[in-house]
C-alpha cells in the first residue's frame, strides 16, 4: 500500500538534524488607521447618508476581529463633521461615535488630534487651557472618549520598541479656513500658532530625546501640505496651506525640517499619517523615503475624493520590520445612497 511505498522511498535517506527550520517573523501589536468620519445629517459633501462611514466602520470591526492583537486606533481628525464637539456631553460622541463602531473597536485607545472641523464649535479653539477643549483627555483608560492628553503629544509603547507622536499643525496648514468659522477668530489664530509651534518644538525635541527604533507620527494633514511636499509653482487657492502665505522668514525652521526629519535614516521605521483629503493612498503624498507615507482621510464622513474610501492597519513585527496596507471598501457601494 501506500505507507509500505513511502517506507520504502525513505530508505537510506540522510535527514540533516541541524538545518535551520525558517519560521516567520512574530508580530508585537498592529493598528488601525482612520480619519475624516464622523457624517452628519445636515451638513455633508456627496455622501447623502451614514452609509459609508458604516461600511468603513464594520470593516474595522471585522479586520479588529481577524488582527486579534490591535493595540490602538490611530485618529488623523476631522472626527465630527461640520464643527466638532461643544462639550464632553455633546450627543454627537454617542451618535457619530458609539452608535457606529463596534464596542471591540472602542475597547482600545484611539488615539487623537485635533482637525480643522473639530475645532469650529469647540472651546478648544478660544482659550489656551487645554483642560476645556472638549476632545481632551488624559486618561488612557477611560474607553468612552479618545485619548488626547494635550494638543500635542506622545507614547512610548517600549514593548514594540515604538513611539507614538501626535502633532496639531492646524495654523500651518488650515487656519485661514478655520478660525473664520469658530466663534473667536483672532484669538484662535494666535492659539493655533502657538499650538503648531509647541507641535514642532515637541516633534525635534523627540529627534533629540527618542529612543523608540521605530516611529509613529501623524496630524490631520498629508505629507504633501508640508514645505518640500506642496508643489509651490502651482497657483495659491482659498485650499493651499496656510504656511504659503507667510513670509519666508515668518516660516519657522522646525517647520521646515519636518518633512527631511521624517525621512530621517537614523530610525529604522518612520510611519506617517495624515487625512483632511478624503481617501485612502500613498499616491498622492510626498515622499518620506525611505520610509512610510500615508494618506487615511476615506473614513466616510465628508465626501468622497477618490474611490479608495476605508482605513490602514499596521502590523508592528519582531524583526523590526513595520508592515501598512489598506483595507478598502466596495465605492458603489460607499455611493449607492448619494
Amino acid at each position: 500500500g501506500l505507507a509500505a511505498w513511502l517506507a520504502g522511498q525513505l530508505v537510506g535517506c540522510d535527514f540533516d538534524d541541524g538545518a535551520e527550520i525558517i519560521t516567520a517573523p512574530k508580530r508585537l501589536g498592529s493598528y488601525l488607521v482612520i480619519g475624516d468620519w464622523g457624517w452628519d445629517a445636515k451638513a455633508h459633501g456627496n455622501l447623502n447618508t451614514r452609509r459609508c462611514q458604516q461600511l468603513v466602520a464594520n470593516a474595522m470591526h471585522k479586520q479588529f476581529e481577524t488582527l486579534g492583537d490591535v493595540n490602538f486606533v490611530i485618529n488623523v481628525a476631522d472626527s465630527f463633521y461640520p464643527d466638532g464637539v461643544s462639550s464632553k456631553d455633546d450627543p454627537q460622541w454617542e451618535v457619530k461615535w458609539r452608535q457606529v463602531y463596534s464596542p471591540q473597536v472602542r475597547g482600545v485607545p484611539w488615539y487623537s488630534i485635533y482637525g480643522n472641523h473639530d475645532y469650529h464649535a469647540d472651546p478648544c479653539a478660544c482659550t489656551e487651557n487645554v483642560t476645556s477643549c472638549a476632545q481632551v483627555n488624559g486618561d488612557i483608560s477611560d474607553l468612552g472618549y479618545f485619548y488626547m492628553p494635550d494638543s500635542s503629544w506622545y507614547r512610548a509603547h517600549p514593548e514594540m520598541d515604538l513611539e507614538v507622536i501626535a502633532l496639531d499643525l492646524n495654523y500651518y496648514t488650515w487656519v485661514n479656513a478655520t478660525c473664520p468659522h469658530t466663534s473667536c477668530p483672532e484669538t484662535c489664530h494666535s492659539i493655533l500658532k502657538q499650538r503648531a509651534d509647541h507641535a514642532l518644538q515637541l516633534f525635534a525635541e523627540r529627534i533629540r530625546k527618542s529612543t523608540a527604533s521605530k516611529w509613529l507620527v501623524f496630524s490631520h494633514y498629508p505629507s504633501d501640505y508640508f514645505p518640500g511636499g506642496w508643489n509651490e509653482s502651482i497657483p495659491l487657492e482659498w485650499w493651499s496651506p496656510s504656511w504659503l502665505n507667510l513670509a519666508a522668514e515668518e516660516r519657522p525652521q522646525t517647520l521646515m525640517n519636518f518633512l527631511p526629519e521624517l525621512s530621517n535614516v537614523s530610525r529604522s521605521s518612520i510611519v506617517y499619517f495624515g487625512g483632511h483629503r478624503h481617501n485612502v493612498d500613498q499616491r498622492t503624498v510626498a515622499s518620506i523615503s525611505p520610509h512610510t507615507s500615508w494618506l487615511s482621510g476615506g473614513g466616510g464622513g465628508w465626501s468622497t475624493d477618490g474611490e479608495q474610501q476605508g482605513f490602514v492597519v499596521g502590523e508592528i513585527m519582531e524583526d523590526g520590520e513595520v508592515k501598512t496596507y489598506p483595507v478598502l471598501v466596495d465605492y458603489a457601494d460607499c455611493t449607492s445612497d448619494s
